[in-house]
């Protein structure tokens, strides 16, 4: 396996990434998950982050949102540099990131009305009729117009994803990050989220992150596609030029096969 070095990405504070992360490394602890970490996040564009279990693709999520700081290099986020000067600046810079949670995270006493509201309630004083408004625009966009009463309780593992879908973009932030939004879902389920995706990225200008490990499910709806491996990046270019990848450690990934560079012990790989 070859990762992927500085020299293979010129970065700087690009106006056309809504991401940037620049030779970092990522560590929890004393142990380094993710070393020299050189990529950047297209705006406009969706980036589908692959790879295998544990492999660091939720560590990355976490340094873009700030959960995580960075041991060694810079990133960049909407053009902040990570970690931020503040607390208070850097919940601004989260008020400008939609994450979809894998568990969703509904608010089982609230109605979806209310989970949908709940950003919009904590962050503006916007009056009832606009919040409103607001509100039914997104549940409109996610084809759920008329489950505005319903409680979490009653929607089916599909519609309670487009339901937190929906509250993650009520604020309209200009990057959206999805954590594993396949998980649970049936086939069809999962066909819907992936072109609501497309859809709302395409018609809101959004950059969007998917981070999962359904390739085949996911690179149809992908314009980049990011491999993490064996504590680094191993592949970075569009869907198609993964799919004809003859590198083995890309191969073991795409074919599932059991043996290969990619090991599956404790000690050679970090923990997502």
């Amino acid at each position: 396996m070859t990762l992927l070095t500085a020299a293979q990405h010129p970065l700087s504070s690009d106006p056309s990434s809504a991401v940037i992360f620049e030779q970092v490394r990522l560590a929890r602890g004393n142990r380094v998950v993710l070393d020299d970490v050189n990529l950047c996040l297209p705006v406009g564009k969706v980036t589908a982050i692959l790879g295998p279990s544990g492999a660091g693709k939720s560590t990355l999520l976490n340094a873009i949102t700030g959960e995580l700081t960075p041991t060694q290099g810079r990133l960049h986020v909407l053009g902040h540099e990570l970690p931020c000067r503040s607390t208070a600046e850097l919940f601004r810079l989260r008020r400008r990131m939609g994450v979809l949670l894998q568990g969703n995270g509904l608010l089982s006493d609230l109605s979806v009305f209310e989970n949908i509201a709940l950003p919009l309630r904590v962050h503006t004083q916007l009056p009832e009729p606009l919040l409103a408004e607001l509100v039914n625009l997104k549940l409109n966009a996610v084809g759920l117009a008329e489950a505005a009463h319903l409680a979490p309780q009653e929607l089916s593992g599909g519609m309670a994803r487009r339901v937190a879908l929906a509250r993650a973009l009520v604020l309209d932030p200009p990057i959206m990050l999805y954590d594993e939004p396949l998980t649970g879902l049936d086939p069809i389920a999962c066909g819907v989220v992936l072109d609501l995706i497309r859809r709302l990225n395409d018609s809101l200008g959004l950059s969007s992150l998917v981070i999962t490990h359904h390739v085949n499910e996911t690179l149809p709806y992908a314009d980049r596609a990011i491999v993490v491996a064996n504590g680094g990046i191993c592949f970075d270019g569009t869907p198609d030029a993964l799919q004809a990848s003859k590198d083995p450690l890309i191969r073991q990934f795409l074919d599932g096969a059991p043996d290969g560079p990619i090991g599956f012990d404790y000690r050679r790989q970090g923990h997502a």
